[in-house]
């Protein structure tokens, strides 16, 4: 990446129906268009979680439109940033990448109090992560 590109940022998880589409949500919103954000997972589920589409649409995200989708290799490829939730060694790994594994409780059939408190945590983790590469937050 050189100054003149925006940083692909890459939020893994296992069904990529929960956590990692949180954190891209949060990417896209608060990073606007300077910063490219993907998600996936390694299984993905059918659908997102109920449960996390009515806690982010607390926050005004609507994520309805969005599929749960299958990582594929060329996402790590064209990715800066790596980061993994309770993905495992599924997620292929390459030089010159910067990785992150976050510890984040899964939110499938957590009520609405635990998946509030993983998606607020979550965004102070992106807020962060966007603050390290030198993004401000809308």
């Amino acid at each position: 990446m050189n100054d003149s590109e925006r940083p692909t940022v890459l939020f893994l998880c296992v069904h990529n129906a929960g956590r990692s589409q949180m954190a891209a949500a949060f990417a896209r919103v608060l990073g606007g268009d300077r910063v490219e954000v993907l998600s996936a997972g390694s299984e993905p589920a059918e659908t997102i979680h109920h449960v996390v589409l009515t806690a982010m649409r607390e926050r005004g995200i609507d994520l309805a439109r969005e599929s749960p989708r299958l990582l594929r290799d060329d996402d790590v490829r064209r990715s800066d940033v790596v980061l993994t939730m309770g993905c495992g060694d599924v997620c292929p790994v390459y030089s010159g990448k910067r990785y992150a594994d976050w510890q984040l409780d899964d939110p499938a059939g957590k009520p609405i109090e635990e998946v509030r408190a993983i998606r607020d945590e979550i965004e102070s983790r992106v807020r962060d992560l966007l603050h390290e590469l030198d993004i401000s937050a809308s």
